[in-house]
């Protein structure tokens, strides 16, 4: 019981790391919930699940390492920044185009947003090569395969409890801000994905 604790421990404090870390993800999530609330930042979560536990079991079984990675780095990076490019774009629009006193609802389902800002995710991944996998590989000396189930358990709510409360908040704060901070604020927030997606051509090695 000591050893399970004491390993929970540690897993909430490193997947803080990647968790609570400002990101693309992190400002769609921000973006969605200011529109929709608690209940976006629950479907982006479980949009994230979607492509977090596939990929925790692929690396419980030795199926994807750092070795194999660089070959589709280039790939998920090119693909994560247009993504990111499209998304801000028709955001940015639809907030201009918007009437004096009305909030559109995102054209983009937060599941779909969750899936696409994980799957494309470089750094996403890179963690999960990396920091995740020591984790895992933690978790498989004491439980066996069982372990990589114990991480993803221990690592998963969070997910659910950050980008639920943080569109929760999102929320609340539409009620203190005038139409015009919010489109200034909406207009921030995709201006924010597009330097991601700047980021994620810049750290393309070849």
């Amino acid at each position: 019981m000591v050893l399970i604790m004491e390993f929970a421990l540690m897993v909430i404090a490193i997947s803080a790391t990647g968790v609570m870390s400002p990101g693309p993800l992190f400002a769609a999530n921000v973006s969605h919930g200011l529109r929709d609330g608690t209940k976006s930042g629950i479907k982006i979560a479980i949009g994230h699940t979607i492509v977090e536990f596939p990929l925790v079991v692929l690396l419980g079984i030795g199926a994807l390492s750092l070795e194999i990675f660089p070959e589709f780095r280039i790939l998920i990076s090119v693909l994560g920044a247009v993504t990111l490019f499209v998304f801000a774009f028709m955001q940015i629009r639809a907030v201009l185009q918007d009437g004096k006193n009305s909030i559109s609802k995102p054209k983009q389902h937060p599941i779909v947003t969750g899936i696409a800002f994980s799957a494309l995710n470089p750094f996403f991944i890179v963690w999960w090569l990396t920091i995740g996998l020591k984790l895992i590989t933690d978790a498989m000396l004491i439980w066996a395969f069982a372990g990589m189930l114990v991480v993803f358990i221990m690592h998963i709510w969070m997910d659910f409890v950050w980008l639920g409360g943080v569109a929760f908040l999102a929320s609340k704060s539409k009620r203190i801000i005038s139409n015009r901070n919010y489109k200034i604020l909406m207009i921030g927030l995709n201006c924010t994905l597009i330097y991601f997606g700047i980021t994620f051509l810049s750290d393309i090695s070849f």
